[in-house]
């Protein structure tokens, strides 16, 4: 069974990878299953950040690499956090930091100005040179509360519209049905079951 490295530490993205990538054989590891690896997030855009996680993770392990920068965009915040997402309250901050600062950073603004959209980058980096992005997006609106439990992140603020709930409240599978994340792989799994597929017959 060929190895594919899913270049992230957090067990709840990882989770969400390994659920919609078991129709395809392969053995999925992460970050957690090597030394340290050095990846400096410094591109300006989520597709930058995806490209130079993947290349670095495959250059690194000389195995096919799967990598995502993805984020949260908030209309009345000029597009911020973008691709500041993950360290929004400041490095090393916690999910409950990230979206203290969010409500507090939107405090004032009312509902139909809480426009919000997840961004997904993929980017798959195979051995033999050729590199994929493509690109999902979930559209909703920010909370003036967080409401769930399940999920991870921004997801107890971000409300899903087509859910009529926010991502903390629904279930994995319907969450995985319409997140930015499983649009992105929808894409980029025609481009790996190739890969698979002509391994498999080479």
């Amino acid at each position: 069974m060929l190895n594919l490295v899913i270049a992230t530490k957090n067990q709840g993205k990882l989770k969400e990878f390994k659920e919609m990538l078991s129709d395809i054989p392969l053995n999925i590891v992460s970050l957690r299953d090597f030394q340290e690896i050095d990846l400096e997030e410094n591109g300006k855009t989520f597709e930058e950040n995806a490209v130079i996680k993947a290349k670095r993770v495959l250059e690194f392990t000389g195995l096919p690499t799967l990598s995502d920068d993805s984020g949260l965009e908030v209309d009345a915040l000029g597009g911020r956090p973008g691709v500041y997402t993950a360290r929004y309250a400041g490095p090393g901050a916690s999910d409950q930091d990230n979206i203290k600062k969010l409500l507090h950073n939107l405090k004032g603004v009312p509902r139909d100005k809480r426009g919000a959209r997840f961004v997904c980058c993929l980017c798959l980096a195979l051995p033999d040179g050729r590199i994929f992005v493509e690109q999902g997006y979930l559209e909703g609106y920010i909370t003036f509360e967080p409401k769930g439990v399940m999920g991870f992140g921004y997801d107890p603020v971000f409300f899903v519209p087509e859910l009529g709930k926010t991502l903390a409240e629904a279930t994995t599978k319907e969450k995985n049905a319409v997140s930015h994340r499983s649009k992105a792989l929808e894409k980029i799994k025609k481009h790996l079951i190739q890969y698979v597929k002509g391994k498999v017959e080479g």
